[in-house]
């Protein structure tokens, strides 16, 4: 009996459910977390529990899993005694969107690991590389488009601003691909296994700057840059100059430290922008 049927899944498709059932498979995406003793674990959206069976008998310090259906939230406590495990396992029902992630904050050193429903997996992985600084290793399953958006390099198709932002944080790797055919009900698309890595070094700029500049920057990717900035910034050729950033650079060939740079260098206009908008 595998690790789905065992507990009668029921796949809501408002939450974006897809039970994975290959103990293989969750066996190989806990590992890549490398959980250690003294580790403190949250496991985002365990549903019926494939990765939580592997968590289990690693025996964390501390293990959490957020939880939004209040069906599969009660079914863990009965989940770890069918496992035998003597770890506590806490339950929090809530929702991932809407988590503080601020609350995963140094010194603990927080992991993360979950299946992310399709539907929420770029939000959710953009707020947890920005907010979440406690969490020094994540390993997440997405769509397997979302994933090489992730981990793109500058000068690729998938490279775009959830790239940049998510590189901004962590160093994102992309790990396996992971087919259909493991999951109940069976997805249309592929899915993917990423690794975030926090380096702990300090930001070289304001958050909120950067996410302004990307989104500006990527609405029109195909465009040159000092094109698109031009109307904020009149002697943007100038800046990009400055910035040893060819005049005829598109977004997608900037790397995220020139992003990083040139928000800095705007960042004048972005205030002015918003105190225009008060």
């Amino acid at each position: 009996m595998d690790c789905v049927r065992s507990l009668e899944p029921r796949a809501k498709k408002s939450l974006g459910q897809n039970f994975l059932h290959d103990r293989n498979i969750a066996a190989k995406i806990v590992a890549a977390l490398d959980i250690r003793p003294e580790d403190h674990i949250l496991e985002i959206g365990p549903g019926s529990g494939a990765l939580t069976r592997h968590i289990l008998p690693l025996a964390p310090a501390f293990f959490a899993a957020l939880e939004k259906d209040a069906y599969w939230a009660f079914r863990l406590k009965e989940l770890t005694a069918q496992t035998g495990s003597d770890i506590l396992l806490y339950p929090v029902l809530a929702d991932a969107v809407s988590f503080a992630w601020e609350r995963l904050q140094p010194p603990l050193a927080w992991k993360l690991i979950g299946n992310l429903p399709y539907n929420i997996a770029s939000p959710l992985m953009w707020d947890v590389a920005h907010k979440a600084t406690g969490c020094c290793r994540a390993v997440f399953m997405v769509q397997k488009e979302v994933a090489k958006r992730v981990a793109a390099v500058p000068g690729t198709g998938a490279y775009g601003a959830l790239s940049v932002w998510i590189q901004s944080f962590v160093a994102a790797e992309y790990l396996f691909a992971v087919g259909p055919q493991v999951f109940s009900p069976r997805p249309k698309v592929d899915s993917a296994v990423l690794l975030f890595l926090r380096s702990g070094a300090q930001a070289s700029f304001v958050p909120e700057i950067l996410s302004w500049l990307l989104r500006v920057s990527f609405q029109q990717r195909r465009k040159q840059l000092q094109r698109i900035l031009r109307g904020l910034e009149p002697r943007i050729g100038e800046v990009l100059e400055s910035l040893k950033i060819p005049l005829a650079s598109r977004p997608e060939e900037l790397a995220p430290q020139q992003f990083h740079a040139l928000s800095n260098v705007l960042g004048r206009a972005f205030l002015s922008i918003r105190e225009n908008r008060a």
